[in-house]
């Protein structure tokens, strides 16, 4: 029986390593795109085709110029990667959703302080390395047991989407508290395994080569969930790392208990991160690394924040 398109779609997004939330978001991109030209199959639709739908979203949805992104990243994934075609060189020229350029929210180091104080256990420890590291909340979620090098102290940070992996200094101050939660999650692994499930996911094609791979101690995530929950991928009943909804609410609660009125997000460690290291002197081209950025002028905006807050050296004539 031939495979359905968004079947083959799923296939090709694990068999590339994405993340579950991509494959959604791809998935769902390319069914609106479908369903907008009438379920014609996309080997049918052309650059005209996609420049009407992007527009569309723009014109007709106002969808902000991050999610005319996704949708168009799908549509390159679709033809590039499940049909084959190279539509990078047709020079798609929909209308873009007008971009705001925003300056990220910054906190000082006395109020990373204050949110970390006020948060309890292991979501205190997660944003003690998303502050410590710059990692982005999906990174620190898939941090795995073997991907903490104690010896060394660094740690992996691999990257499914760019197959650019890195390696971030592992903050020092929470290497014994990173050590106990290794331990905890040693025990709890044993624990699932002698209760009938103790797998979990590990990307496509490495499950295929190694099928037993996922039961191993080093694979398990850090930060793992307190209970045993149904794979969506596979079924399969396994322990899955925290949830991005879980982790949001923990630091929601702890800036409210701060009395911080910025507009706190979990990325907003990231930025913090990145602002006092150029603050304390570190060149740009070391951050871009510790951020994995591909391209310079992405770290660049961090030059931006630091002059913006530079500014507070000016004076108000109403001051003199």
């Amino acid at each position: 029986m031939k495979k359905k398109l968004l079947d083959i779609v799923r296939d090709k997004i694990r068999f590339k390593h994405y993340s579950i939330s991509t494959e959604k978001t791809y998935v769902f991109w390319i069914k609106h795109y479908i369903f907008f030209h009438h379920k014609q199959h996309p080997i049918d639709l052309g650059k005209k085709e996609i420049e009407d739908f992007l527009t569309f979203l723009a014109v007709r949805k106002k969808v902000s110029p991050t999610t005319q992104n996704q949708a168009f990243s799908a549509l390159l994934f679709l033809y590039r990667e499940v049909l084959g075609v190279d539509i990078s060189t047709w020079n798609i020229q929909a209308l873009r959703a007008q971009q705001r350029k925003h300056i990220p929210v910054v906190l000082t180091k006395d109020e990373v302080q204050n949110i970390i104080l006020n948060m309890n256990g292991i979501y205190q420890l997660i944003v003690k390395l998303m502050y410590g590291c710059g990692l982005r909340m999906s990174e620190v979620q898939n941090i795995r047991i073997k991907d903490i090098d104690f010896g060394f102290d660094k740690i992996y940070i691999w990257d499914s989407k760019s197959l650019k992996d890195r390696t971030v200094p592992l903050p020092l101050k929470i290497k014994d508290e990173l050590k106990i939660q290794l331990e905890k999650v040693k025990e709890l692994h044993q624990k699932d395994l002698k209760d009938g499930y103790g797998s979990v996911y590990i990307p496509y094609a490495l499950e295929r080569k190694y099928p037993k791979a996922k039961y191993e101690t080093k694979w398990q995530y850090i930060f793992p969930m307190d209970n045993i929950s149904i794979d969506p991928r596979s079924d399969e009943k396994r322990r899955h790392h925290i949830l991005d909804a879980t982790l949001s609410r923990n630091i929601k609660k702890s800036v409210i208990k701060s009395r911080i009125d910025k507009r706190v997000t979990s990325h907003t460690f990231r930025h913090s991160y990145a602002t006092h290291l150029l603050q304390a002197g570190i060149d740009i081209r070391s951050i871009q690394e510790l951020l994995g950025h591909k391209s310079i002028e992405t770290t660049m905006i961090y030059t931006h924040v630091v002059a913006e807050l530079n500014k507070s050296r000016l004076i108000s004539p109403l001051d003199m």
